[in-house]
């Protein structure tokens, strides 16, 4: 009798030992991760598409996007940035763009960087909106057009800014900036100007008439700087001082001193010296006077 109760309970305890394996693994196979997935996949529709981002609206300028004139801003570009690469005073930009605060610009966001009463950019705007403009007579009456026409109206001039002291486009003649050596020439892909030794406090002087369109320390690279413009087609840079003697919208004369030489983010003291024509850097050496 005992014997077959043995038995019995060792029946029991194998079966026991048999089911609690399987149960163990079956357990294992079901991972969270696994259950997350399903749940996600058996999620309502319309629930999904009521927590998706609202769509995003079109950055101020969108619909300019490529056309002449105008200009798509890209990571770390600043207002100062753009003005000097387009040879255009920041000031002017924002208040063309109607830019409430010119700290702020975003990525893809576009800009215009030409006057909007300039004939680029008139002429862009016109063959934009599909409108044919009448060609001008050489005694300014407007000519017989070949077609009838619709004729746009010339968009009302901005506020004029201060007055710069200008020579025709093209017609500057440039005086050297400093009086130290060049120590590295220009190379348009690594340094962007002259590089023109000193000792610090050694004057740094206006290499033509024209108006300060940027005076302070906001162009990684250039420290201390100072950006006038010439004309439509020139500006000038001057770059790593230790004091700046001028503000934005004075006007200089060519030989005036407007600055003091120095070091600020460079690793010597020296001025940097930069000739912007319609934007684009070109070589100093070019259009400053023989020594």
């Amino acid at each position: 009798m005992r014997q077959a109760i043995a038995v019995g309970l060792w029946a029991v305890v194998l079966g026991v030992a048999l089911v609690l394996p399987g149960c163990g693994t079956s357990v294992n196979q079901a991972p969270v991760e696994s259950r997350g997935t399903a749940a996600t996949g058996a999620a309502d529709p319309s629930q999904t598409a009521a927590t998706a981002a609202p769509a995003t609206a079109p950055l101020p300028g969108a619909e300019n996007a490529g056309k002449p004139g105008y200009y798509t801003v890209k990571p770390g570009d600043t207002l100062i940035r753009i003005g000097l690469d387009h040879g255009q005073a920041w000031k002017d930009i924002a208040r063309w763009n109607q830019l409430d605060n010119p700290n702020v610009i975003e990525v893809g966001q576009v800009l215009r960087v030409v006057p909007p009463d300039s004939a680029t950019a008139a002429a862009a705007v016109a063959a934009d909106k599909g409108v044919v403009t009448r060609p001008v007579a050489s005694n300014g009456t407007a000519g017989p057009a070949p077609a009838p026409t619709v004729v746009a109206a010339a968009p009302n001039p901005p506020a004029a800014a201060a007055a710069v002291p200008t020579a025709p486009s093209g017609a500057i003649a440039f005086a050297w900036p400093a009086s130290g050596t060049v120590l590295t020439g220009f190379d348009e892909a690594r340094n962007k100007g002259v590089d023109i030794g000193g000792k610090a406090g050694d004057p740094v002087l206006a290499a033509a008439d024209g108006r300060v369109v940027y005076a302070g320390a906001g162009l990684r690279g250039y420290g201390n700087l100072i950006i006038l413009q010439h004309n439509k087609t020139f500006l000038t840079a001057y770059a790593h001082n230790q004091k700046l003697l001028v503000k934005e919208d004075q006007t200089v004369q060519r030989g005036q001193k407007i600055a003091e030489m120095g070091s600020s983010d460079a690793d010597r003291v020296k001025l940097h010296f930069e000739i912007r024509r319609e934007g684009k850097p070109v070589d100093p050496l070019k259009y400053l006077p023989a020594r």
